[in-house]
């Protein structure tokens, strides 16, 4: 049987946010005030203030998390909260994501960082973040209810370990996931390669632009701004990190038909 577990595994590195769960009435009438995403699409890449030679990505439609130094400890500070997504031109979503956007900001580190994620929980439920293809201690693999307690409505879990390998990933709740994920609740991680000064990665090119972006589908209504979460296959909308055109990036649909030129190829 082909359940959507399997579906997951295999589309999660592209972003799966199909659902198999309700959201009550109750849940929904607890959320606080959304946070309504007005951060601008172009905001300038952050550069790495250790020197730390990357070049950063570009998140169509997002931007990405700032960090600090802390003794040595690359420190974030991810909020789960409701988010009000504007993914075209006056149609807004009633969404869950992070720092106020839907995908939740992408997080970029480097190969042999030490990273520092607090989670605070700004949800009507429990959540927990879950680090895509990391590989870390079990205790930091955010499944709830197997590798820790569920982060509950405002306390904050800390997220400590060593990206090991470099590569695109993502992250994403393990604690009502089916619900929480097709809420709009994921984001990016990107790990790039520690080199020396000119050198080239075995496995990995150089680019000029370093395009990333999510895409997930949902089912909202016409005339509705709350995604119903019980559907598994009829979708009306696909779109581009909670974007969809006319409204997302100029970027996006060159992006998008690279990528697939790219699967298509190999």
């Amino acid at each position: 049987m082909f359940s959507r577990r399997h579906f997951l595994g295999r589309g999660g590195a592209i972003a799966a946010a199909v659902s198999a769960a309700a959201v009550s009435k109750v849940a929904l009438a607890a959320l606080p005030e959304p946070v309504i995403q007005t951060r601008p699409d172009t905001m300038p890449p952050l550069l790495p203030p250790n020197g730390q030679a990357y070049n950063p990505v570009v998140t169509l439609n997002g931007w990405t998390l700032p960090w600090r130094m802390n003794q040595g400890v690359k420190e974030f500070h991810l909020v789960a909260e409701p988010v009000v997504r504007e993914m075209a031109p006056g149609f807004k979503a009633h969404l869950w994501g992070y720092n106020g956007q839907s995908p939740g900001p992408t997080i970029e580190v480097v190969e042999g960082d030490r990273v520092r994620i607090f989670v605070t929980n700004k949800l009507p439920e429990h959540t927990s973040v879950h680090w895509h293809g990391q590989r870390l201690p079990n205790g930091m693999d955010g499944v709830s209810g197997l590798t820790q307690p569920g982060i509950q409505p405002g306390k904050t879990f800390v997220y400590e370990f060593v990206a090991r390998r470099p590569g695109t990933f993502m992250y994403h709740p393990h604690a009502d996931e089916m619900t929480q994920m097709a809420m709009g609740m994921m984001g990016l991680w990107i790990t790039h390669p520690k080199l020396d000064k000119g050198a080239k990665h075995p496995l990995i090119d150089e680019v000029d632009r370093d395009f990333c972006f999510l895409l997930n589908a949902y089912d909202i209504e016409p005339g509705a701004a709350t995604p119903k979460i019980m559907t598994m296959l009829d979708f009306n909308l696909w779109s581009w990190n909670s974007r969809i055109f006319p409204g997302d990036s100029p970027a996006g649909g060159a992006a998008w038909a690279i990528a697939c030129a790219s699967a298509w190829a190999t």
